[in-house]
């Protein structure tokens, strides 16, 4: 597999290097393997047992074999990764399948194989309890039996071990599975960095999407060679460079901002429509205005898509919505906001039919990707005077919180600032006004601070969607036919 011919320049390209944060400790795990086997070199053969350094990731852990020459390896000899959702099951058995190997005793010239330490130690120590116990008076055809066990344990379970965690994980070896897992692994070992030492949102879902598509491509490998999956990881690849250069330029916008004094702002990161919660940063920000907008936006698209010419329905779209303020969980940020694909309207669990007449209202003459607040129906509606003919949003929206709260369905759920809310909360070329204590006058937040708003919402929304859509739920409802 040959690397992307155009990367982006932010997507960083420096591969990977055993234990690149701590020099010394590939020196001193190097040294300490050399003496329990022996280094890498051309004589080795293909049956030749390497003594390998591990080293452990966020995301999986490395296997490096130490070169004859006293440098450092370039290419890992083996590549583990764990699950996205990686349990306290999974990282026990990464633990496990990382352990320094067991030191062994070769056994006579003649005889071929060797014997575990911890298996001679215990036959010894089983020699000296047998005789023991035989002298106490216990039979023979008891005590001899079990002080051979305990060394054949010690010599066959580390294996059937070895076999149980390697359930639990993904590893490939071999240069070409290796070197392309590696490519990865940079990309996302970035991002990984970048996510722990931030609280930020964007950040977080791009890492977790990074070990999705790392575990994927593990598996991939596992089953194919890079040559017969090359159209599959390609497509990783290319989805591991996007999102290598979007956390490179929120990272870069985060230092300007840094540098431009922004970073001493209450921990709210107090911005023109209130304080944003942690992880939702502002685009441009909006100017104050006193006159009304004259250009308003019915949505907002996530994706650059083609215009349709004709009314047409179009299902791939977005219902975001404001609801009652809620926890989920002690000590989380207060959730207010919600957004679902429109199918969720279909949804046995909520009122019907209104939420199949809601969809049906909601997927008319629409652009693909295009978010749609509650209050642009509303404003569609008449103003809300022809909401009785379509459904009572009210129990709709609860319903969908409720869908949301209890996993059946995927949901982007924000909390946003009290001005950004109160501005998806109204129709396309209404006006938010609130008063400026310090200026001592109005300032009026329009459509184009709207539109602001639902471009950040759609920010979210495109890290969220990278990977695959949100799911609706199952067992849907089928959708109500246009009246001619």
């Amino acid at each position: 597999m040959d690397p992307l011919h155009t990367p982006p320049r932010t997507a960083p390209q420096q591969p990977l290097r055993p234990f690149a944060c701590d020099p010394k400790r590939w020196d001193k795990e190097s040294s300490r393997a050399l003496r329990a086997g022996h280094a890498r070199g051309p004589a080795c053969s293909a049956e030749c047992e390497l003594v390998l350094v591990y080293e452990r990731t966020g995301w999986g852990w490395l296997a490096w074999t130490v070169p004859a020459d006293g440098g450092t390896p370039e290419l890992p000899h083996r590549v583990g990764v764990l699950p996205p959702d990686a349990t306290c099951t999974d990282r026990l058995a990464v633990y496990w399948l990382t352990r320094r190997p067991a030191r062994r005793i070769g056994l006579a010239a003649s005889v071929p194989g060797s014997l575990r330490c911890a298996a001679a130690v215990l036959a010894v120590i089983g020699c000296v309890a047998a005789l023991h116990a035989v002298g106490a008076g216990v039979p023979a055809g008891i005590a001899w039996p079990l002080a051979l066990l305990a060394p054949l344990l010690a010599e066959h379970l580390p294996g059937r071990f070895d076999e149980r965690a390697s359930e639990h994980v993904r590893s490939v070896e071999g240069d070409a599975a290796c070197r392309y897992l590696q490519r990865l692994a940079v990309l996302h070992t970035c991002r990984v960095r970048a996510a722990a030492g931030s609280d930020r949102y964007e950040l977080r879902r791009s890492a977790e999407i990074g070990q999705n598509l790392l575990w994927d491509a593990a598996g991939l490998l596992q089953s194919q060679d890079t040559r017969s999956a090359s159209a599959q990881l390609i497509g990783r690849e290319r989805l591991m460079v996007q999102l290598a250069g979007q956390v490179t330029q929120i990272l870069e916008r985060t230092r300007t901002e840094s540098r431009s004094g922004t970073e001493n702002q209450p921990s709210g990161q107090e911005g023109p429509l209130g304080p944003y919660p942690p992880g939702f940063e502002p685009a441009t920000p909006p100017t104050r205005r006193r006159e009304p907008g004259t250009a308003p936006l019915k949505g907002y698209r996530p994706m650059a898509q083609a215009q349709s010419d004709d009314d047409a329905r179009t299902t791939d779209v977005y219902l975001l919505f404001a609801h009652e303020p809620y926890y989920p969980s002690p000590g989380t940020q207060e959730i207010n906001t919600t957004l679902v694909a429109a199918a969720s309207l279909l949804h046995p669990r909520v009122r019907q039919p209104d939420g199949a007449r809601i969809h049906d209202r909601l997927t008319q003459g629409r652009e693909p990707g295009e978010i749609i607040p509650l209050a642009t129906l509303t404003h569609e509606l008449g103003g809300g005077a022809d909401w009785p003919q379509v459904g009572d949003w009210e129990t709709v929206t609860t319903d969908l919180v409720q869908l949301v709260r209890a996993g059946e369905c995927d949901a982007l759920s924000l909390g946003l600032p009290e001005i950004a809310r109160a501005l998806i909360c109204t129709g396309p070329y209404s006006q938010v006004r609130a008063f400026d204590a310090v200026a001592g006058e109005f300032i009026a937040y329009g459509p184009a601070e709207r539109a602001a708003v639902l471009a950040e919402v759609g920010t979210f929304l495109t890290c969220l969607v990278a990977e695959q859509d949100l799911w609706p739920g199952d067992g849907l409802l089928p959708s109500l036919t246009r009246p001619v």
